[in-house]
């Protein structure tokens, strides 16, 4: 969704123009003070602000720029901007956003598989050195075994995330 924050007279034009290149739905704001009011409400994709509000109310800017939350700030003169631009500058910078989420996304998972592959390293040299163990009740030598065995499991099936995580990084760019 799309949050587009204007009084000008072309608010539903340009609502209409967004939405028909960007697939999402708009919401229009007809001030900064509902606008506040919706942000709070509602997550956005982008914030379409007419820059024209930004500097005439510059405390109702501000309190509207902090409830932004993870939504992308597009300022646009539209007194001056034409239909194309607006677009242009909006569609770039969801596409912007959506390489940035790719790429956190891409970087949060190389950690965690990083962090597990420690864990499961130290699990497989623990069972290893336990099974080693003398005097080791055949009972709980099977059960060693058998954790051990899982964790070698839990390797191949981390290694193989690995591959096909590598295939999609470079499917992305």
């Amino acid at each position: 969704m799309i949050l587009l924050v204007t009084p000008s007279e072309r608010a539903s034009e340009c609502a209409a123009a967004l939405h028909e290149a960007t697939g999402e739905g708009v919401a229009v704001a007809e001030s900064l003070p509902r606008a506040a009011t919706l942000l709070r409400t509602e997550g956005y994709l982008a914030v379409v602000l007419d820059q024209y509000l930004l500097e005439t109310e510059p405390h109702e800017a501000e309190t509207t720029l902090e409830h932004l939350g993870t939504a992308i700030p597009v300022q646009v003169n539209l007194g001056i901007s034409g239909m194309e631009r607006l677009v242009r500058e909006v569609r770039a910078a969801v596409q912007r956003r959506q390489h940035e989420e790719v790429r956190a996304r891409q970087a949060a998972i190389g950690k965690l598989q990083s962090e597990m592959n420690g864990t499961v390293t130290a699990l497989l040299l623990s069972s290893e050195l336990a099974l080693e163990t003398p005097g080791l009740p055949p009972a709980a030598a099977e059960k060693l075994k058998s954790v051990h065995e899982l964790v070698k499991r839990l390797r191949k099936q981390l290694e193989t995330q690995d591959a096909s995580g590598g295939d999609e990084a470079a499917a992305s760019r």
